[in-house]
């Protein structure tokens, strides 16, 4: 379906041409290296970025805030849309949700920032209607911030790099590698966004060929794409880890803008002749099937024609490939084949940035039209994703033909994508057009013995299997039934201004911040000790590690305002007593600081000193670490290195980490994110002592650290930080990033 060319090329006549040896390579004429130095305060070799606009949801935005007013904040220096898509069913922990929602409106006043009220539109799709522009480069607290399609690069960050905006620093990144993504030829009928982004992901996630690189999307194939189909792929380049994207623009593009009454946003951005870049990939769309990502992941892509060719191979493999990651619980897909050899699903849903989009639904609806759901098992609920859209929708009576085939149509709502809504129940299979499908991302619980799966799939083909009432069913054999005409959109911007307080520019400094009784300051958190000595209380040995793992998404997420509380959720869904295990070795610290001796730590003294390595119990701060081979992949939250933190996480040891923004997260709470090529060399429950730390991060020195066997034994370990930054040292050092800028403002 594409080819990826691992070589540097450069674009020269609408083609891809690889290097010669000894040709100049520059990436300053690509999309991405223009957009970026056009937004660079330095000129030492890094970027030094200062955003357009950021945007936060409503279980990010608190912690911001918090963090911000305790590192200075007094206004927003930049838009900051504030948008309340993620905790809306305010159905966990009684009033807790929309006290964070008047909590975000009373920042907004007192701070100048945009705030859209609950069910007026998910995060993403605001910002496409309402704040990119060509050129512009805005910056979120979520990972899928992507709105290149529309000319804007998004970068999605953990909370403490949109901290720095508000405190007037920069986001400051290496120049990152750029991939051209070549798309030629067109899609055949009833393939849509969602297949094209699932064959990418497949294509290229387990390889890591665009990990924390920019995706240049150029070609023939874009032009032949309506807005909705781009935006729909583009929002899913954050499943192939990439860093960014960024595309060309065109007339399509214009015509966006008009509707959506901002014209004045946008201008062509084309690729200049010669561009240099550090690999590609030639996309033909034409190739294209419908797909379906397997669980439990976006990379696990086939194509539904080979799924129901081969049921219970593809089938099975899927299933013990998912019974290997979890945890005390068996999920079964074989029996979803029928003795006809049919796979039969539970739930479908069209929801969110993905699949929400106006084109999406208009698509389903055409399928779906004088069609049935049926009244067994199957069910099927459609969230366009802002109620402009549901407005557009329900006057074109496209909202009609979905309803009058059985399905449900609800509010703009992120729920479904995170596991906050639309659970499954146990052992059922759901098809659904969202971003991801991670372990328990659907809302089930494990350790209470719940489990469910989900595929990833097309709109398209969702509605087909739908009109086939629960039978798996591309959309791509159809044929010309999925052939549809798109109704005209006409964008109604008045329902936001009768809803959206927008005080950008307005900062009423006088106005109190609006407290419920769940939102809580962050603890103090230590500095670092000259030497360190680390329990490591988690040892994970799979492949990759999410960050749903490290702290689930779901109803927990209605605890995000408590630092205390949110923690005690920490890898609850992985190893369920990391928690008790990582304030026990608090515990030991807490002695420490009191002067009083407990035999634990003090055998590890011993064994160390009796070894040659000297020790100062004074001078070392005890705390837990975990190890995973490579964690952090999916969500930008930074709640997957705070809620280590709390409980007194210090470290992190990896043989490599899954994304930037995960390991710039652990930076920013003062988690040292360790390197290693031999996790072999210790175990969980076994210590390891790093000596000089706090030298050997001012210095650049080469770590010392030994490994302490519960039998006495000592061995040295090598470990590595991986690439830091001044700031980042500094930060490391402090013990957090608030701690960063405390000290920055008493200086």
């Amino acid at each position: 379906m594409m080819k990826l060319i691992d070589q540097k090329v450069k674009y020269v006549k609408g083609s891809v041409v690889p290097l010669e040896d000894g040709e100049a390579f520059d990436r300053s004429l690509t999309l991405s290296g223009r957009i970026l130095a056009a937004h660079s305060t330095g000129a030492d070799g890094m970027y030094h970025i200062r955003f357009d606009s950021l945007t936060s949801h409503d279980i990010t935005y608190v912690n911001i805030i918090q963090t911000a007013r305790a590192s200075g904040l007094t206004k927003f220096p930049m838009p900051y849309v504030l948008t309340n898509c993620h905790n809306t069913l305010c159905a966990v922990g009684g009033t807790i949700n929309e006290d964070d929602h008047r909590f975000a409106l009373s920042a907004a006043h007192k701070y100048g920032g945009i705030y859209v009220p609950p069910c007026l539109a998910v995060i993403h799709s605001y910002n496409r209607e309402m704040m990119t522009g060509c050129g512009k480069m805005i910056l979120g607290s979520d990972s899928h911030t992507r709105y290149g399609a529309l000319g804007t690069m998004g970068i999605g960050e953990g909370g403490g790099e949109l901290v720095k905006q508000l405190i007037n620093q920069t986001y400051d990144l290496s120049q990152p590698q750029v991939i051209l993504v070549h798309v030629t030829g067109k899609v055949k009928p009833g393939i849509g966004p969602h297949d094209v982004a699932l064959a990418l992901v497949g294509a290229v996630y387990h390889s890591g060929f665009v990990r924390n690189k920019v995706l240049e999307f150029v070609g023939e194939g874009i032009h032949g794409l309506s807005q909705d189909f781009r935006n729909g792929i583009d929002v899913m380049t954050t499943e192939t880890a990439c860093l960014s994207s960024i595309w060309e623009t065109d007339q399509e593009t214009q015509r966006y803008y008009q509707i959506h009454g901002r014209e004045e946003d946008y201008r062509q951005l084309s690729v200049a002749e010669g561009a240099c870049y550090d690999g590609a990939i030639e996309l033909d769309l034409s190739e294209i099937s419908s797909m379906i990502a397997l669980p439990m992941h976006p990379s696990y892509a086939v194509r539904i024609s080979d799924l129901k060719e081969h049921p219970y191979e593809l089938l099975k493999e899927a299933q013990d490939r998912s019974n290997r990651q979890l945890n005390g619980v068996t999920m079964d897909l074989v029996s979803k084949i029928d003795d006809r050899g049919r796979i039969h699903v539970d739930q479908g849903i069209i929801a969110g940035c993905s699949g929400g989009i106006y084109e999406n639904i208009c698509a389903a609806a055409h399928i779906l039209k004088n069609g049935d759901c049926g009244n067994g098992e199957f069910r099927l609920s459609v969230y366009p994703d802002s109620l402009p859209v549901y407005f557009a929708l329900a006057r074109n009576g496209v909202l009609a033909d979905v309803t009058a085939s059985g399905a449900i149509v609800r509010e703009a709502f992120c729920g479904p994508c995170f596991g906050a809504g639309e659970t499954p129940a146990n052992g059922e299979f759901s098809i659904r057009h969202t971003t991801r499908n991670f372990p328990n991302r659907e809302g089930s619980k494990p350790a209470e013995g719940q489990i469910a799966a989900v595929g990833l799939m097309d709109a398209r083909s969702i509605a087909a299997t739908a009109r086939n009432q629960g039978i798996l069913t591309g959309a791509d054999e159809l044929g010309e039934e999925a052939v549809y005409e798109v109704p005209p959109f006409t964008f109604d911007q008045g329902i936001y201004e009768k809803r959206v307080y927008n005080g950008w520019g307005k900062a009423e400094p006088e106005t109190e911040l609006v407290f419920g009784p769940n939102i809580k300051d962050w603890p103090e958190i230590p500095a670092l000790s000259d030497d360190l000595l680390l329990k490591v209380v988690t040892y994970i040995d799979d492949p990759v590690t999410t960050t749903d793992e490290l702290i689930p998404s779901g109803e927990t997420s209605s605890f995000r305002s408590n630092p205390l509380r949110l923690a005690q959720f920490a890898l609850g869904r992985r190893d369920p007593q990391y928690v008790s295990k990582a304030e026990a070795v608090a515990k030991l610290d807490a002695m420490r600081r009191a002067s009083k001796t407990e035999a634990e730590s003090e055998k590890v003294y011993a064994a160390l000193n009796s070894s040659g390595v000297a020790t100062s119990a004074a001078d070392t701060l005890i705390e837990s670490c975990i190890y995973a081979n490579k964690p952090g992949d999916g969500s930008a939250r930074e709640q997957a290195a705070s809620c280590q933190r709390v409980p007194g996480g210090g470290a992190n040891i990896a043989q490599e980490y899954a994304t930037k923004r995960y390991r710039t997260n652990c930076i920013n709470w003062g988690i040292v994110p360790f390197e290693t090529k031999m996790p072999d060399a210790f175990k969980e429950g076994d210590w390891i002592f790093v000596k000089g730390i706090r030298e050997s991060l001012e210095k650049n020195t080469p770590v010392k650290a030994y490994v302490v066997e519960s039998d006495g034994s000592v061995s040295p370990l090598a470990l590595t930080y991986g690439t830091l930054d001044e700031q980042e040292k500094e930060t490391l050092l402090a013990g957090c990033l608030i701690n960063y800028n405390r000290n920055r403002i008493k200086h």
